[in-house]
Parts: structure tokens; C-alpha cells; sequence
């Protein structure tokens, strides 16, 4: 990473944020208080990383906290000369994927994947028939890619699975989880409670699939290890996309709430869930339109911390902050149309397409109001605030982002003098222009350019397929 002072990476991303000239009038003074109620300097990043600490350490220290911390059973970080194939099951919704990786060593490996799709039929009603179809689609998998030899040629006779289950779990081992309760459009009523491994181990059983599952995996823990079999100084995984999350790995004798075995010594990677950051309101700077958005959703003053930096909710923050400018005569012309006053119809993939137009007419940005908000007559004024609200909204995205990654360093000790990588996946890491940049600025001004230094925040791939199979991979090795 560069290393410029702390005042030149402050000086940056003001100028990432450039603001258009406005005459004195009332309602552009509407629209600079707007801007500035988006804007996050250093202190306030400082204070919210200070609750956020502290945060993670109540966590840490007894189930029900906000933030949950949740242990993962995974203990060993690999090596990067595993070897082996391994399947990975990846369940985050109506979309599935089976996957085999063959880990190569030296941190190389190879994927091949298949996409399955669940039936509305069997997405309600009995788990039987949900987990049926589910190792149905396994049991093609192999039937497809020929791994049965590969099955027949193991100590076990079986094939490895890791499971990445997206679903909220109370994980009790490595390999058992009970489902607390569905969402995504599921509901079979029978499954909640119960061990999901179990559940799709009977299920593999009863169409005799040579396929033993020996780990429950949450994404970002995934994420985090599939990068550390290629980068060994990864030392914590990331997803900044329609939702948030992060993973680490935790000393376990600071994991005070941990009663299994063994005994409390080495290491275990946590799953922080820390999307549900001061969910008591305490110190996240909310302006008025992340309190409209929180009061209209189902789940009300939960989540707080996802809705201020994840792709579900940039859009809809970013039309309701349009609303109440246009109603305040500050952009076109005061007129409302219909698609500008409907909920969600802004998508954060819009604020992308904003962000990246770079001529002088802005017409990119133009198209966007024209085509999805039915605002047909813009002046380049219109456009210019436009864009900048959104690289507003934006950038406070990135810089909280970077806040609870540095919380997260500090709560580990890292870096010390040795440099350590942080693993980042997701579409809005992926897809957002100047996200990456701004993070990375905000993260050299918490830290200072030297510490900052030490810490590599790199692009992941597939850690919810190749981080299950590695996570098998490391199960099986440890039996």
C-alpha cells in the first residue's frame, strides 16, 4: 500500500468527493447540510472503532451479545500444501453450487463447479424433501465429473464435503449446527432445530452417495482460509457486497464464552456477524435517511451497521436523500416522479454506473435518472449534484468499512512489525468504483501511513466454495 501522511489521505478523498460551486439560496444550503450529514472525518472514525472493540470483546465474552461472535470449531489455518480433492456444497439460497477442489499444494488448486436450482416446491413443506433434492443434485455432481474412483480410492472409501449453509445456525462443532430460522423465502418448519449436516448426511445416505460431510461453514470463515491457502499471512476474511460480515482468527483464550474442546490454548477463527454493530444506537453517525430506512424495514433497529455500507440498502439511502432534496427545490425543478418515490427502485447498482462516469456532460448519469427514475430533463447542475451526493454516500460506505477492519486488527494485535493480508469479497468490493481506494485511504488514517503499510487488504475468490473444501481438507487431516 502507499503510504502518504494521514493529512494527504484525508485531502484525497475530499477531492474523491469534489462538490459543485452552489449559489447562497436556501435550498442548495439544504443540499451542503445534506453532504455534510454523510461525511465521517477521522475522530468520529476513531470513537466508532474504540465501541466497536468493545464490542467484540462482550461478544467474545457471552452469547447474546449485539454482536455475536460466534465460534467457528475451525482451529488450523492451512499450510498451503494440502493436497487432495475435496467436494464444497455451497446453500445460500434459491441458487446452489457443488464444487470439487483439487488442492495442488504451493497454494494452487482448481475448481470445477456446478449451479443447481431448488424448486419453489421444495423450498416449503417437509426438510425431507428439500434435502433429498439437495443430494440429489451431489449425487449428479459426481455422477458427472467421474469422482467416483476418486471416492472408492480414499482411506474412507468416501468423498470430503465441506457445507457452506448462508442460513443463521447455533454451531455446536466443526460439523453440527441447528437451523434458528429460515429467510430467503424458505420454510420448512421441520428443519428448524435441527443439525443441517445431519440433516443432508441422512439424505446422502439414503441414495447411497459416497460423500461424508465433515465441516458447516460460514461464508466469510470461507473466505478467510481460501485466501490463506494461497497468502498465509491472511489473517482475516471479508464480505462487503449486498451484506456484511467479517472473520478472524482469535486467540482462544479470549473467547470466554468457549466451553468445548480442547482446552482453551492456541487459535480458533470467529465469525464476527458484525453487521449488527450499535444496534443500540450508540455512536454510528445515522442522518434522517438511514432512520427512514430502518424504521420502514422488517427488521427494525437490527442490522444497523450493514445498512449504512452494503449494496441492499446504498440505493435506497441515496433515493430517499434525492427525495427530500427535490422536495426542498434543490434538484429538478422540485417535480417528484413516480419511480423516484417508490421504495428500493433506486439500485445500488446505479450509484456504480453514477460514480464511473468521468465526461463532462455526465450523460452516463443522465441515462440512469432518465431510464430508471423516469426524470427525463436534467441540467448538467442536476447531474453534477447528483453525483456527488452519491460519491457522498459512497465514501462513508468505504470509510466504515475500514473502521471495522482496523477495530478488528486492533482486537488481534496485527500488524506488530510482520505484514498481514485482509481478505475482501463481494460486489460492492468488487463492482464500486473508488470504493477500494477509499477504504484504503481511510484505513492509512486510522492506522498512520507506517502501520498501514504492514497491511495488505487484497481481492478473494470463492471462499464460500474453496474455503468449505479447504476447511474438509483440514478436518480430515486432523482425523
Amino acid at each position: 500500500m502507499a503510504s502518504p501522511s494521514s493529512a494527504a489521505g484525508a485531502a484525497a478523498t475530499a477531492a474523491a468527493v469534489a462538490q459543485p460551486a452552489l449559489p447562497t439560496t436556501n435550498a442548495d444550503k439544504i443540499y451542503s447540510d445534506v453532504l455534510a450529514s454523510f461525511q465521517i472525518p477521522r475522530d468520529k472514525m476513531r470513537l466508532i472503532a474504540t465501541h466497536m472493540y468493545s464490542e467484540f470483546v462482550r461478544g467474545l465474552s457471552a452469547d447474546g451479545a449485539p454482536i455475536r461472535m460466534i465460534p467457528s470449531y475451525a482451529y488450523a489455518m492451512p499450510t498451503s500444501h494440502e493436497t487432495g480433492v475435496y467436494l464444497a456444497l455451497d446453500l445460500g439460497g434459491t441458487n446452489f453450487r457443488v464444487c470439487a477442489v483439487t488442492l495442488k499444494g504451493k497454494g494452487q488448486f482448481d475448481v470445477v463447479a456446478d449451479k443447481f436450482t431448488i424448486p419453489d416446491s421444495a423450498k416449503v413443506g417437509p426438510g425431507a424433501a428439500l434435502f433429498d433434492f439437495i443430494a440429489g443434485a451431489v449425487e449428479q455432481f459426481v455422477h458427472t465429473h467421474d469422482l467416483s474412483a476418486v471416492a472408492a480410492s480414499s482411506a474412507t472409501g468416501e468423498l470430503t464435503m465441506g457445507f457452506t449453509f448462508s442460513f443463521p445456525v447455533k454451531q455446536e462443532s466443526v460439523a453440527r449446527g441447528a437451523l434458528m430460522y429460515w429467510a430467503k423465502g424458505f420454510d420448512c418448519p421441520d428443519v428448524v432445530g435441527q443439525d443441517v449436516v445431519d440433516l443432508l448426511q441422512v439424505a446422502l445416505a439414503r441414495r447411497a452417495v459416497k460423500v461424508r460431510v465433515v465441516a458447516l461453514v460460514n461464508d466469510t470463515v470461507g473466505t478467510l482460509v481460501a485466501h490463506a491457502y494461497k497468502a498465509p499471512a491472511t489473517v482475516m476474511g471479508c464480505i462487503l457486497g449486498t451484506g456484511t460480515n467479517a472473520a478472524y482468527i482469535e486467540q482462544l483464550a479470549q473467547v470466554t464464552k468457549y466451553r468445548g474442546t480442547p482446552t482453551p490454548t492456541g487459535t480458533m477463527l470467529i465469525n464476527t456477524e458484525w453487521g449488527a454493530f450499535d444496534s443500540e444506537g450508540k455512536v454510528l453517525p445515522l442522518t434522517q435517511f438511514d432512520r427512514e430506512l430502518d424504521a420502514m424495514s422488517n427488521n427494525g433497529k437490527q442490522q444497523v451497521f450493514e445498512k449504512l455500507i452494503s449494496g441492499m440498502y446504498l440505493g435506497e439511502i441515496t433515493r430517499r436523500a434525492l427525495v427530500h432534496l427535490v422536495e426542498a427545490g434543490a434538484l429538478f425543478g422540485g417535480k417528484l416522479s413516480t419511480p423516484l418515490q417508490t421504495v428500493y427502485a433506486f439500485e445500488t447498482a446505479y450509484m456504480s454506473t453514477i460514480e464511473a462516469d468521468t465526461s463532462p456532460a455526465l450523460t452516463a448519469v443522465g441515462q440512469v435518472l432518465a431510464d430508471h427514475l423516469a426524470v427525463a430533463s436534467t441540467t448538467l447542475t442536476d447531474r453534477q449534484l447528483v453525483k456527488s451526493l452519491v460519491q457522498q454516500i459512497g465514501t462513508r460506505a468505504a470509510r466504515l468499512s475500514a473502521v471495522g477492519i482496523f477495530a478488528l486488527l486492533e482486537k488481534m494485535g496485527v500488524p506488530e512489525s510482520k505484514p498481514v493480508v485482509v481478505a475482501v469479497d463481494g460486489s460492492v468490493w468488487l463492482k464500486y468504483p473508488g470504493f477500494q481506494d477509499r477504504l484504503r485511504a481511510a484505513l492509512r488514517e486510522l492506522m498512520g501511513p507506517e502501520k498501514a503499510a504492514l497491511v495488505s487488504v487484497e481481492t478473494a475468490h470463492d471462499g464460500s466454495g474453496t474455503g468449505a473444501a479447504l476447511i474438509a481438507a483440514l478436518v480430515d487431516k486432523q482425523h
